[in-house]
C-alpha cells in the first residue's frame, strides 16, 4: 500500500467521546459545501491523536480542520462516483481499533471509563468514521489509477536531483532459512489437555467464569487482558482449525472442544454472533519444550549444516524437505518481507529484500559477519507463532548502504517517481475541487499557514 493512501489516516482517526472535553464551547469553524466542521470535532480529533501518540507538527487548530476539509472533498466525490467499501473490512478495522484501545488503557472497563460510554456505543460511533476513512482511500486509488512510469521518467528524475541530495539506500539483504521445531514430549501435551479439560469443567459447572480463567492462565497475552475476548472477526481472519470450532458454537454457556492450531491448544467460548462475524473468548496454552528437546533440535540442524558444507545437498534442498517453516519451505527457504506495519510504505515489502532492522533480532545477529553464500551455525529464535525453534540461515545477497545510483537502484527510484506522480495528481485534483466547492472559514480560524494554498475565504 502506498503512502498516499495514508496521508490522512492519522488525521481521520477514530474520534474520542465528546464527554472527554465538556469544557469546549461549540461553534462552526469551517464550512465545506453542505458540511460544517465544528470546534468540538477539531478538539475531539486532537484528543484522539494524543491518545494514539501521534505528533502534530504545527498548530492543531490549523492543521486538523484543514485535513478534515480535505477529507470532505474526497467524501463528496466518492458519493458522486457511487464508491462503496466492504462492511466486513470496516468491521475488522473497528475491532482492531477497539482492541488497540483496550490494550492501551489496560482493560475494556478502563476504555469505557476513558471514553465515557460502553464499548457497544463506541463500536457504532467509530464504524462511520472508519467507513469514511476507507472511502477516502478508495477515492484516492480511483483518482490515481495505474500510474505509468517509463525508464525515461526515472532517468529525468535522477538527473534533476543534485548529487549531494541523492536519496540514501539503506543496506539490504536476502536471507534463506531452515528451521526445526523441537519435539514436544507426549507428557507435556497430555498435561496441557488435562488443564484445558479442568478449565472447561470449572466453567460448565459454574465454579469459575471463563473470562477469569483466561486472565489468569491464557498465554495469548493480549486477549488475556480482556478476559480472552477477541472482538468481532470474520471467518477469514482466523486460522482454519480455530474458525471451524468457533463458528460451530451456538450456546454461550458451552465451551468448545480442545482445538489444536499452529499457535498451541485452545478452548473457546461464544460471546455473540452477528451475521458472518463472531466474538469469542479463548484460552491458549502453548506446549513447552525442555532444554533436552531444544538441544536435540540443535544437533539435528548441526548435522544438516555439516551435510550442506559437505555438498551432500544444497541449502535450498534442505529448506524444501527439512524445514518446519511452512512460510518459506515452498520458496526454497527464501524469506519474504511482509513489513512490520501493514500501513507502512516500502518498495521492499512483498519482495525478498530486508533492511537489518526489519529482521528478527536473532536473525540479524546471526547474519552479522557472514559473507554472501555463507551459512550460520544453528541458533535459537522465537518464530512468528511465538514458538522457540532452532534455525540456520544463509546470506543469499547483501547490498551495502549507499547513495542511489541509476544503474543499481532503478526499482527504488521508479517507486519514488511513481509516488511523486501520485502526489501531483492528488494535489491538482484537490486544487480543482477547491475552486468548485463553497468553502467558508470562521474569522477566528483564518490566521493560519495552511499546507494547501487556495482555500476560498468569504
Amino acid at each position: 500500500m502506498r503512502k498516499f493512501l495514508f496521508i490522512l489516516c492519522g488525521l481521520i482517526a477514530i474520534s474520542v467521546s465528546l464527554q472527554a472535553q465538556t469544557n469546549v464551547i461549540d461553534e462552526v469553524v469551517w464550512v465545506v459545501g453542505d458540511d460544517a466542521i465544528l470546534r468540538s470535532e477539531v478538539e475531539t480529533m486532537r484528543l484522539q491523536m494524543e491518545f494514539e501518540g501521534q505528533r502534530i507538527n504545527g498548530d492543531p487548530n490549523c492543521i486538523i480542520p484543514e485535513q478534515m476539509a480535505i477529507q470532505k472533498l474526497y467524501l463528496h466525490q466518492a458519493k458522486l462516483d457511487s464508491i462503496e467499501v466492504s462492511e466486513n473490512q470496516v468491521s475488522q478495522r473497528v475491532e482492531a481499533r477497539i482492541n488497540y484501545g483496550i490494550t492501551q488503557t489496560g482493560s475494556k472497563e478502563k476504555l469505557e471509563e476513558y471514553l465515557g460510554k460502553p464499548v457497544s456505543a463506541i463500536r457504532e460511533e467509530w464504524r462511520q468514521m472508519v467507513r469514511e476513512q476507507s472511502l477516502v482511500q478508495s477515492m484516492q486509488q480511483k483518482l490515481v489509477g495505474n500510474i505509468k512510469v517509463t525508464p525515461a521518467d526515472v532517468r529525468t528524475f535522477y538527473n534533476r536531483i543534485p548529487q549531494d541530495s541523492l536519496p540514501f539506500i539503506p543496506t539490504s539483504v536476502e536471507v534463506e532459512i531452515i528451521t526445526v521445531e523441537p519435539k514436544v514430549p507426549v507428557e507435556e501435551l497430555d498435561d496441557i489437555k488435562r488443564r484445558l479439560r479442568e478449565y472447561t469443567e470449572q466453567v460448565t459447572s459454574g465454579q469459575r467464569e471463563f473470562s477469569s480463567l483466561a486472565r489468569l492462565w491464557s498465554e495469548d497475552t493480549e486477549s488475556a487482558k480482556r478476559g480472552g475476548e477477541l472482538g468481532f472477526v470474520g471467518k477469514g481472519t482466523l486460522v482454519p482449525e480455530f474458525a471451524a470450532a468457533a463458528f460451530e458454537l451456538n450456546d454461550p454457556k458451552r465451551v468448545s472442544r480442545i482445538v489444536e492450531t499452529e499457535y498451541g491448544y485452545h478452548i473457546i467460548q461464544l460471546i455473540e454472533k452477528r451475521g458472518d462475524r463472531i466474538n469469542v473468548r479463548h484460552i491458549l496454552l502453548k506446549p513447552k519444550v525442555s532444554a533436552k528437546e531444544l538441544e536435540a533440535a540443535r544437533l539435528r540442524l548441526d548435522s544438516v549444516y555439516t551435510d550442506i558444507l559437505d555438498n551432500k545437498f544444497t541449502f535450498e534442498e534442505g529448506a524444501t524437505y527439512i524445514s518446519h517453516d511452512k512460510n518459506t519451505r515452498n520458496n526454497k527457504g527464501l524469506m519474504v518481507n511482509l513489513g512490520k506495519d501493514p500501513n507502512s510504505y516500502s518498495e521492499r515489502i512483498g519482495t525478498s529484500h530486508f533492511e537489518m532492522d526489519e529482521l528478527a533480532p536473532e536473525i540479524a545477529k546471526a547474519i552479522y559477519g557472514l559473507q554472501i553464500g555463507e551459512i550460520s551455525k544453528p541458533f535459537s529464535m522465537i518464530n512468528s507463532k511465538q514458538k522457540e525453534v532452532m534455525a540456520i540461515i544463509k546470506l543469499k545477497s547483501k547490498t551495502e548502504g549507499h547513495k542511489a545510483s541509476l544503474a543499481d537502484d532503478f526499482q527504488a527510484l521508479k517507486s519514488m517517481v511513481e509516488y511523486e506522480k501520485q502526489q501531483t495528481i492528488l494535489s491538482n485534483w484537490l486544487k480543482k475541487k477547491q475552486k468548485e466547492t463553497y468553502i467558508r472559514i470562521n474569522d477566528n480560524w483564518k490566521n493560519c499557514n495552511f499546507q494547501m494554498k487556495g482555500w476560498t475565504i468569504e
